[in-house]
């Protein structure tokens, strides 16, 4: 699954949007329905046309309910940003893409609404407006999609841009700890407390402990859109059910979190990666981070780095991206990046200037650890925190002892990178134990073990490196390994009684019920046509079985043959049936052995 949260103005159309993609109204207030306005956050789940599944989070976007917008676009990592065709760029476009440019996201859409209401001219000018705003953030380019929602138009190439949208976003991180913020609770009778979620990295099972504010929780159940799932993966819109609590009410911004994996702090320094500078920040500003949100003071050392001390502590990772807003001034201030938790105080004269000048080459040293927490993680994420530039780092996956190695856009940990080879290599072998098959799928190692997958090449390639038995090489889409092929085991009778009676009347091929009665069946044909022990040619009502060398025989007769040859004097010449020799020939044309020339056929090899 992916998430997706809607962005815009107030009144400009993005629940009745999300309603017309989806079926589904996600105003479920009572209050919402009667003002005709969405207030608290809402959800919808939609199928793709290439099968993705995508959630929704329908924000609102009146002025007021500010912080119920930035609670909802907090844990999204891409976002639907809505205009109206017949009012225009607003107040809260404005502030809503400054949401967006804080938190960095790098992947978005542009759908104008209301299309039917507005002349050509009137849309045209509106996107341009809008894209020259969006030109200057985070999101750069994005794709637009024209709209109206009354009539329809639009909405079927929108769900086709929200699949390519879907297909231009980053791998999900299935191995950090899980860290969920939540945006409801409510209680089920029989259930218990449950709450819900944008699960943007980590992955959550059944019966895992979870730390849920100053509790432990064991999780009882888990939902996707409605279904029961046994784990989850992110990116998910999920609800978790929890057992072991001690209230029915789990507030807003309380994240369910692996025990131990993040730190809870009061005071942590930052660097500000867009927006205004610290120097024109009020001296109290709201921080926000996934649903969360708390009071903080601002101490600037120059102007991108900054200290902030937390009204509350709240469970930080190095690297957060965090949204400062400045309520006095009535803007979002900027979006910030987590370098230093807890830092030490600082009590000498200029010590703030000197923070500033190690702030501003910090996470050189701490690079490694960061990664070794998450095993992995982008280019552009190291970057962001202020690490070494990746274009230092070694470049290819690293052995053990080499700390850190970049490939393919990622920067990987030697840890996890070792961990994945033993993983692959372990999966390939299991698939191997059955003698049929033609090796493990990639797309399944890369669900199965989380494995990126731009990094799977690679990974495939250095096993050879610390494992060379293992001979593991990708072929069609599967990765391969030595002991794959290496027989047919309890098959390899039944396929030799095959193979001796081919040879003995190479174009006499075995009707279904001969195949069936010797106990091959579809993936004993498969796996021995894959192998190149057997020819299969497609044909109705059943494929033709022969031997590989069965085409390069029949040349050897149909070259005797006076040229141009009917079909009827090939049968004759190969001994066999037009069942056989109808795909036979059709075959040997697709090879450019034969050629078709009417109702006759000529050797051309």
């Amino acid at each position: 699954m992916r998430v997706v949260a809607t962005a815009g103005h107030v009144d400009h159309g993005k629940s009745t949007l999300v309603r017309a993609l989806t079926g589904t109204d996600p105003d479920r207030l009572e209050e919402e329905k009667k003002r005709g306005l969405t207030i608290d956050l809402g959800f919808a789940g939609l199928d793709l046309p290439s099968g993705e599944k995508l959630a929704f989070v329908d924000v609102p976007g009146h002025r007021r309910f500010i912080g119920n917008m930035l609670a909802g676009l907090g844990p999204a990592p891409a976002v639907m940003l809505v205009v109206a065709a017949d009012q225009g760029w607003q107040a809260q476009s404005r502030e809503h893409l400054d949401a967006i440019d804080a938190l960095g996201l790098r992947h978005g859409l542009l759908v104008i609404t209301r299309c039917g209401l507005a002349t050509p001219e009137r849309v045209a000018e509106v996107r341009e407006t809008a894209l020259g705003h969006i030109a200057a953030t985070s999101l750069e380019v994005v794709d637009v999609v024209e709209t109206d929602a009354v009539s329809g138009r639009g909405i079927d190439e929108l769900r086709c841009a929200l699949d390519d949208l879907v297909a231009q976003m980053p791998p999900v991180d299935t191995v950090s700890p899980a860290r969920l913020w939540v945006d409801r609770s409510f209680s089920v009778k029989g259930t218990g407390t449950v709450v819900t979620g944008t699960l943007a990295a980590g992955t959550l099972r059944l019966g895992d402990e979870l730390e849920v504010g100053d509790e432990r929780a064991v999780v009882r159940s888990l939902q996707v859109l409605g279904q029961r799932h046994d784990e989850v993966a992110p990116v998910s819109r999920v609800a978790v059910a929890l057992r072991g609590l001690h209230t029915d009410d789990v507030p807003r911004g309380t994240p369910l979190l692996t025990p131990g994996s993040a730190s809870w702090v009061n005071v942590l320094d930052v660097r500000s990666e867009s927006g205004h500078e610290w120097q024109d920040a009020s001296a109290e500003v709201s921080v926000h981070i996934g649903t969360a949100s708390v009071e903080a003071r601002v101490r600037p050392f120059d102007e991108r780095h900054a200290r902030l001390t937390l009204s509350d502590p709240l469970p930080l990772r190095l690297g957060d991206r965090i949204i400062v807003r400045d309520a006095s001034a009535g803007r979002i201030h900027c979006g910030a990046t987590v370098l230093d938790l807890d830092p030490a105080a600082l009590t000498r004269r200029g010590a703030g200037r000197e923070r500033a000048r190690v702030l501003a080459g910090h996470a050189v040293a701490q690079l490694e650890p960061l990664v070794a927490e998450r095993g992995w993680v982008r280019d552009e994420w190291v970057t962001a925190v202020g690490a070494r530039r990746p274009e230092v780092l070694r470049e290819g996956l690293p052995l053990p002892g080499e700390g850190l190695g970049r490939v393919e856009g990622l920067v990987v940990h030697e840890k996890q990178a070792t961990a994945w080879r033993a993983a692959i290599i372990e999966a390939v072998t299991a698939d191997a134990a059955d003698p049929l098959s033609p090796g493990l799928p990639s797309g399944a190692i890369e669900t199965r073990l989380g494995v990126p997958r731009r990094l799977l090449p690679a990974l495939v390639e250095s096993c050879g490196v610390t494992n060379p038995d293992a001979g593991l090489v990708i072929r069609d889409g599967r990765v391969v390994g030595s002991r794959h092929g290496s027989s047919f085991g309890a098959d390899e009778a039944a396929l030799e009684q095959l193979r001796e009676r081919l040879r003995a009347n190479p174009f006499d091929a075995p009707e279904a019920d001969d195949l069936v009665a010797l106990g091959l069946g579809n993936r004993q044909l498969a796996a021995a046509a894959q192998r190149g022990a057997i020819l299969r040619l497609k044909a109705e009502p059943a494929d033709i079985v022969l031997l590989p060398d069965a085409p390069a025989r029949a040349m050897r007769e149909l070259a005797r043959l006076p040229q141009p040859f009917t079909t009827s004097e090939a049968r004759q010449a190969l001994g066999t049936t037009r069942r056989v020799v109808i795909p036979l020939l059709e075959h040997l044309d697709a090879r450019g052995w034969t050629r078709r020339d009417g109702n006759a056929r000529v050797v051309v090899r």
